[in-house]
């Protein structure tokens, strides 16, 4: 069995199977009515940190917006450029992304913030927004909700998904860690190629965050928060039975250095 580090060739290869339910359409959607009901003027260009294989930049491009996708993983980014749409790309950290480009909006979707393990690594991720935006511009992040992660408590899964090579096969293993509030989930992947099983392992570690948390680094960062809200479900508040929640801010006034 192969051990990768975090979104290597291997899961990317079979990301987009393995979340073929997920409602990227829908999200967008959502995303496109916080921007009409809480964007301080027209949204028209986007910055997705964290992007992955390009899902949201690829239709928020096709509706029309300017979007760069920003991603760590050189095979994630691979995946999204191979699409051909009129998003750009770009392999680099979040934390440290840099380019003299401003933009009206920005993302971090499906829990990239919850990568950022130290309270550093998150405010530098917030960091790096705040000075891509415009001021007012907003940013929209998802992220696994302290409460209901406590709980609920995480538990194994198995998920299974069907390519042309034939069935995937993801077993995800998960244990908390209260004090530092994250979750370590062990995947172990097996798929078909070229008639033969090919077997990998990732170990994923994800942070969860209470309303303090989220408003803390937010004030950090240099933004307000807009509203809280369940995901998708975002004019519903969180609650224990929530584990996703998705967060809307608003960039203040241009800090200093």
């Amino acid at each position: 069995m192969n051990a990768t580090q975090p979104f290597g060739a291997c899961y990317a290869d079979v990301y987009d199977a393995l979340y073929a339910d997920k409602d990227y359409a829908g999200e967008c959607d959502l995303i496109e009515e916080i921007f009409a009901r809480r964007a301080a003027g027209r949204v028209r260009s986007v910055l997705d940190l964290g992007c992955g294989t390009g899902r949201h930049a690829s239709l928020l491009a096709q509706r029309g917006y300017d979007v760069l996708g920003v991603d760590r993983s050189p095979p994630m980014i691979e995946r999204a450029q191979a699409a051909g749409d009129a998003a750009k790309y770009a392999v680099a950290d979040l934390r440290t992304f840099r380019t003299d480009r401003r933009f009206d909006a920005a993302l971090m979707m499906f829990a990239v913030l919850g990568y950022q393990l130290e309270d550093a690594d998150v405010i530098a991720a917030l960091r790096t927004a705040r000075t891509h935006l415009v001021d007012s511009g907003l940013l929209l992040f998802d992220c696994w909700y302290g409460p209901a992660v406590m709980h609920q408590r995480p538990s194994d899964r198995m998920k299974t998904a069907e390519t042309p090579d034939g069935p995937v096969r993801r077993k995800a293993r998960s244990s908390l860690d209260v004090s530092g509030r994250r979750i370590r989930i062990a995947f172990d992947v097996e798929r078909g190629v070229a008639g033969a099983v090919e077997r990998s392992r990732e170990t994923h570690e994800v942070r969860f965050f209470f309303e303090e948390d989220i408003e803390r680094f937010l004030s950090a960062s240099g933004f307000g928060l807009v509203r809280m809200g369940v995901m998708p479900e975002f004019d519903r508040g969180p609650d224990e039975s929530t584990w996703n929640v998705l967060v809307c801010a608003r960039a203040a006034t241009m800090m200093g250095a």
